[in-house]
């Protein structure tokens, strides 16, 4: 099936995509033919199978010329050499240092700066509805600058390229980013992480860019490009990521109000929130891209050798067979299960718990500020952005009550 460049029924698709088998034949935006992995089970076998690999060069229609330089998604398929790119030991050593910064005890932390920026950005939110009287976009205002400021200091990024950044990372998720703006998009963050790296090695501080150039110092045998593609990485999987979860849990507070009404009386927690949501309205509706080496059986299905894999999360996500009948069903009841949103196995993103802290914190401080806030429109007429890998909207206009 083909996967809709403009997102307008993300839901709808991912259901057509199960239905299709755990192993489907989807079409990416610009006519690029891809499988599917689309059940739990399944996926968590080929996320821990060795014989996908993430080296682009395995990719029959890579090596055929058949993947144009300038497809909007090439900064995902073939991004620079970064712990997403390589598998192994390179992966473990790119890993392991960047693991090291984002341990339990260290994003626990982080909690203390995290409720600072939370207050900030509330006041300012107030501010503005006193000043409009009128809705606010709670993404633009709170769920983007949130985990932005956060990535931002953790990495060593200057505040002053957060505006550039926004416009850059839209851009590079985009599929409808023109043919002309893909490479140039992809040069300017470059440049922009490669200034950021300069000015850490010239005056190092507490973050983890310092960390990384002085690991290569010490004999880790890190690479500029290394250096440089990691801090793109962090920085934007560390925003983007945590948007959609502020983003989606809102959305779906403001639908079922006696979940919220339960949630806001203390007889739901707020983690119960952030798991649920993280399930049903994952972040992540697709990630791309891993290669088959070799035939891989895939139940009664077969992904063949040279072709190219996305995990498609959106539709892992409300597996029945993993979380039963009522799997298309928001419900922060649900007893705990198991879900895959952040990855599994070696790849699992190294920043899921500090995603998960600024959920955790954002969300009852919000809605302790304004418990009354709910959505300006209806739900219907929220419209998602035209990114395949991020279930993201373009804004979340609210009354704060």
């Amino acid at each position: 099936m083909v996967l809709d460049p403009f997102v307008a029924d993300l839901d709808g698709e991912s259901t057509r995509l199960r239905e299709a088998g755990p192993l489907a034949r989807a079409v990416l935006p610009g006519g690029v033919r891809v499988y599917a992995v689309t059940r739990h089970a399944e996926a968590r076998q080929l996320l821990t199978d060795k014989r996908l690999v993430k080296d682009i060069n395995v990719w029959t229609a890579w090596r055929e010329g058949r993947i144009a330089p300038d497809w909007p998604l090439i900064g995902l398929a073939n991004p620079p050499r970064s712990m997403l790119t390589v598998d192994g030991e390179d992966h473990r050593r790119l890993r392991s240092l960047v693991a090291q910064a984002l341990t339990a005890r260290r994003v626990e932390q982080l909690r203390g700066r995290i409720t600072e920026l939370v207050d900030g950005l509330l006041d300012r939110l107030a501010a503005e509805q006193a000043a409009t009287g009128g809705p606010v976009d709670l993404k633009a205002a709170f769920a983007y600058p949130l985990p932005m400021y956060v990535v931002s200091e953790l990495m060593g990024v200057d505040e002053a390229d957060h505006p550039r950044l926004k416009v850059l990372f839209d851009r590079f998720f985009s599929t409808q980013t023109p043919p002309e703006e893909v490479l140039a998009t992809l040069m300017e963050l470059a440049e922009i992480m490669g200034r950021t790296v300069a000015r850490r090695r010239a005056a190092p501080g507490d973050d983890l860019t310092s960390a990384l150039i002085q690991a290569s110092e010490d004999g880790d045998h890190l690479t500029d490009e290394e250096i440089v593609s990691t801090l793109q990485l962090m920085v934007a999987a560390g925003h983007e990521t945590t948007i959609s979860l502020i983003v989606n849990a809102v959305v779906n507070l403001s639908t079922h109000p006696g979940q919220r009404a339960r949630v806001l009386a203390g007889e739901i927690g707020w983690d119960a929130v952030v798991e649920e949501t993280l399930r049903h309205d994952t972040p992540t509706s697709h990630v791309l891209l891993r290669f088959a080496t070799e035939d891989v059986a895939v139940g009664d299905r077969v992904l063949p050798a040279g072709e190219a894999l996305i995990v498609s999360y959106a539709a892992i996500g409300r597996d029945e067979r993993q979380h039963g009948p009522t799997a298309g069903d928001f419900d922060a009841t649900r007893a705990p299960v198991r879900h895959i949103s952040f990855g599994h196995g070696p790849h699992v993103c190294p920043g899921a718990a500090l995603s998960r802290l600024e959920a955790g914190v954002a969300l009852p401080a919000l809605y302790a500020r304004f418990p009354a806030l709910d959505l300006a429109v209806p739900a219907a007429e929220l419209r998602n952005k035209p990114v395949v890998t991020q279930n993201d909207l373009f804004e979340l206009p609210v009354t704060l009550g």
